[in-house]
Formats: C-alpha cells, sequence, structure tokens
C-alpha cells in the first residue's frame, strides 16, 4: 500500500462514506474511489463492503487496521516535525523539562541567563519523561531537562548534577532525618516508578526498611502541598523544596543522602548553536550552585 492509499484508506474507516472521506482529505469523491480501487487491485482483495449506505471494513481490512493506524500516527509525527522545522526561530528555545525541575532549577537559570541574552525567548513545556522524549523526536522540543537517565535512539543525554531527596515536615526535626528512622504515620512518598521514587525505594531496601505510607505521588510539588496541608511528612527532592518552603514548614537532608541525577537530552544528530550551548552551561553552573548551597541559603540569590 502506498501512503496516499493509507490516508483514503483511514479516512473512509473514520467516515463511513467515500464522500465523506473526499471532504476530510480535501480531495474529489471520485478521486478518493479511484485511490481505494487501485489500493485493492494491489492488495488483490476487497477493503470495504456496503452495507445499508455505509461502507464498513472487510474482515482483510481489519486485520491491516492496527497496522495500518500505526503508521497513520507516524505520518502526523512526520507532518509535525516538518511544521516545526519550517517555524523554529533563531534566539528562541523551546526547553522541557520534568514538573519539579521546572519549579526548582530553571527558573533561575533563564533568569540568570537573561543577564546575559537579553533579547533570548522561550518556550517552556512540563511533561513526564516519555512526553518529553517524544517531543524531542518530533522537534516540538529543543532539549528537555529531566531526572530521566535512560538512554533513547536517536537522543542525547548527559548529566549536569543533582538534587537529593529530603525530609519535609511542620514539625521541627533534628537534621540530617536518618533514613531508618524516618516517621511512619502518614508518611507521603514518591511513587517508585518515578526514578527519584525508585532511588528512595532502593535506598530503604538497603537498609532493610519498610514504610507503612497512605499517600504515593508522582510530582514532588503534590507531594509538598500535601505535607503543608497537614497530611503528614513527606519526602521530596531538594530542589522543589527549597522554592516552595514556607514559615511554618521545616525541610532537613536526609542521611544517607539519595542523590536524585539531572540530565539534558538533545537531539543526538542536529548540530547545536551557540545559544543552545551557552543556556547548557549556565543551567550546568544553576544546577551546581543550588546543589551546594547551604540548606538555608535562600533561593534567587
Amino acid at each position: 500500500m502506498r501512503l496516499r492509499h493509507i490516508e483514503v484508506f483511514e479516512a473512509i474507516r473514520q467516515a463511513g462514506s467515500l464522500t465523506q472521506a473526499a471532504v476530510l482529505l480535501n480531495i474529489s469523491q471520485p478521486a478518493a474511489s479511484k485511490i481505494l480501487a487501485h489500493a485493492e487491485a494491489q492488495l488483490g482483495f476487497k477493503l470495504f463492503e456496503r452495507i445499508k449506505g455505509r461502507l464498513y471494513p472487510t474482515r482483510e481490512a481489519s486485520i491491516l487496521a492496527p497496522q495500518i493506524a500505526r503508521l497513520g500516527q507516524d505520518l502526523a509525527s512526520i507532518r509535525r516535525l516538518a511544521f516545526n522545522l519550517r517555524h523554529s526561530r533563531q534566539g528562541h528555545l523551546r526547553i522541557g523539562c520534568a514538573p519539579a525541575l521546572g519549579l526548582g532549577l530553571l527558573p533561575q537559570a533563564i533568569r540568570n541567563f537573561q543577564k546575559k541574552e537579553s533579547n533570548a525567548t522561550f518556550e517552556i513545556s512540563t511533561m513526564h519523561s516519555a512526553e518529553l522524549v517524544e517531543g524531542l523526536r518530533t522537534r516540538e522540543l529543543d532539549l528537555i531537562v529531566t531526572f530521566d537517565t535512560a538512554e533513547h535512539p536517536g537522543v542525547s543525554r548527559r548529566e549536569i548534577g543533582h538534587t537529593e531527596l529530603a525530609h519535609l515536615s511542620r514539625r521541627k526535626t533534628a537534621s540530617p532525618v536518618r533514613l531508618d528512622k524516618l516517621p511512619h504515620d502518614h508518611l507521603i512518598i514518591l511513587d517508585a516508578r518515578d526514578p527519584a521514587g525508585a532511588l528512595l525505594d532502593a535506598a530503604l531496601n538497603a537498609l532493610d526498611t519498610h514504610i507503612e505510607t497512605r499517600i504515593v505521588v508522582q510530582t514532588h510539588y503534590v507531594a509538598y502541598s500535601l505535607s503543608e496541608s497537614g497530611c503528614g511528612d513527606a519526602i521530596v527532592d531538594l530542589l522543589t523544596g527549597r522554592a516552595m518552603v514556607r514559615p511554618g514548614m521545616y525541610l532537613n537532608r536526609l542521611l544517607p543522602a539519595i542523590h536524585v541525577p539531572i540530565s539534558i537530552m538533545t537531539h543526538a544528530t542536529d548540530p547545536q548553536s551557540m545559544l543552545h550551548h551557552d543556556f547548557i552551561e549556565r543551567l550546568t553552573r544553576t544546577c551546581r550552585e543550588l546543589q551546594n548551597a547551604p540548606l538555608d541559603a535562600p533561593t534567587g540569590s
């Protein structure tokens, strides 16, 4: 089947008629009918049968449909990629990041970068790891900042530093808080499917420590908000904790420390502009400044 055959096939499946399929594709009905006939001639079997005025996929077409649907999705990705390549702007960075990094790291890096590159413009998207990588592949994003340490085809990754997990409470607690002495009542922890949550789970298992918890979350700032609302103590990353901490909330390091790597991902084969290089350098410097700052140092200094 050719690409045009696939487009007509999908349009007929959605519309149920040649006339409406032609409208979807912005072609004439005779043209749509001709393309369908050509596809069926090449395949050697019928793709649709008419029942009470509507076209329904044949058994053979129903078997082909899942594969054709995937090809249709790939075509849509190619169109998005072409659009993004055509509309990319010099001096403009489209950055994707994990939600926690959009709260604790990225604002300071951009503020510091704008002091040097005042004309640079930014577009920020916060998503989870799989969506970030897909956005990078389709060129909807120029670079992503993530806790993800996996290697992805077509994507270049490098670690720029780390944050660490911290204990958050409405009660004043001696710092650092021992991991094997964490209060077990109403503790809010990170989902083990999250990179930071997986590191916490591994550290607890290494100490043979089991925590009973009533609340499991996927984002650090939700853990913070729940703790601030009185739902219990929480484990959050230090960048999020420092960005959000308010009077009456206490943030403490853990012992032993649980470091969470922070990575930059870019297109593996695309040459990067000086703007890309300069921003990545600024982001790396900001990350190191924050990870080395005393816990009680004000953020944004």
